[in-house]
């Protein structure tokens, strides 16, 4: 398995689609209506949304076009990028992140992931950016809590250190979101990012004592690396990771909640986007 848990978890058996939540860039090829049509039309009832294409269709648009299929909205990516240490540049950060929160509550979802930001340009102080990220936290979090929004830190492999996300481990945005209530800042699992990661069992079960696991998305990691890694995740079954084992240990930590899957993936995208959905549930049955 990717991992070496504390101890051996039981055989999972397959899961029924009742806990499979599609995020939108899985199939990115479709607009709005065509994926809550779709989605009506394999049976599943929950899906991930992203801001972009929420924000060209419509904020309560969307937000009714989802009720009026029945779905339920998971989560809401993105917000986040909260490094920047110019003090107008963090004014725009932090109102572009409240904006996320409404929209969010607006969608109907209480989960806001966060992706924190990269280093500043020309900056080699890591402790620093997550520092700033912290002290961001501490503003929105309260702000969020009132509009009944979570906030998802979501740690990013250690190759996006750099550009994306200081945060690249559930330690490390553990650390963060222990600095404040359970009810404002949480962590998303996201296996693409962290199933290298052996110390990642323990800080699940630490996310479950707190309360704080707020998300659980799957990807696999498929090698050889594409030329643009950021649209490399793999298709479920396709590269190295056992997601059985990450379920289990989400599970054993209380984790009840939908599963995302999340792929960014061209070839993916190329595809018809009926038969990609199709393809990606039935993944999920047999790997999941």
């Amino acid at each position: 398995m990717s991992v070496a848990p504390s101890a051996p978890p039981s055989p999972q058996p397959p899961l029924s689609l009742s806990r499979l939540s599609i995020n939108q860039e899985t199939v990115k090829q479709w607009s709005l209506p065509e994926l809550a049509e779709g989605c009506a039309t394999e049976g599943i009832d929950a899906v991930g949304l992203w801001r972009a294409p929420v924000q060209e269709y419509g904020v309560e648009r969307a937000a009714r076009l989802m009720r009026d299929a029945g779905l339920t909205v998971t989560s809401l990516c993105r917000g986040g990028f909260l490094t920047d240490p110019d003090e107008a540049a963090r004014a725009r950060a932090l109102d572009d992140n409240r904006a996320a929160v409404d929209e969010a509550a607006a969608l109907g979802t209480d989960t806001l992931v966060l992706v924190s930001g990269g280093l500043p340009p020309g900056s080699k102080d890591l402790a620093g950016a997550r520092e700033r990220v912290a002290d961001a936290l501490a503003v929105l979090g309260p702000y969020a809590e009132e509009r009944g929004v979570r906030l998802a830190i979501e740690p990013l492999h250690p190759m996006f250190a750099a550009d994306r996300c200081v945060v690249s481990t559930l330690g490390q945005a553990l650390d963060l979101a222990e600095r404040f209530p359970a009810r404002q800042v949480g962590v998303v699992v996201d296996t693409y990012h962290v199933w290298w990661d052996d110390r990642a069992p323990e800080e699940i079960a630490r996310a479950g004592r707190s309360g704080r696991l707020h998300a659980f998305q799957l990807a696999d990691w498929i090698t050889p690396l594409p030329a643009g890694v950021l649209l490399g995740r793999g298709q479920l079954g396709d590269g190295s990771i056992d997601f059985r084992a990450w379920r289990a240990l989400v599970d054993a930590a209380g984790y009840r909640g939908r599963i995302e899957v999340e792929i960014f993936n061209e070839a993916l995208w190329a595809r018809e986007g009926s038969a990609a959905l199709k393809e990606t549930a039935e993944r999920f049955r047999a790997h999941a």
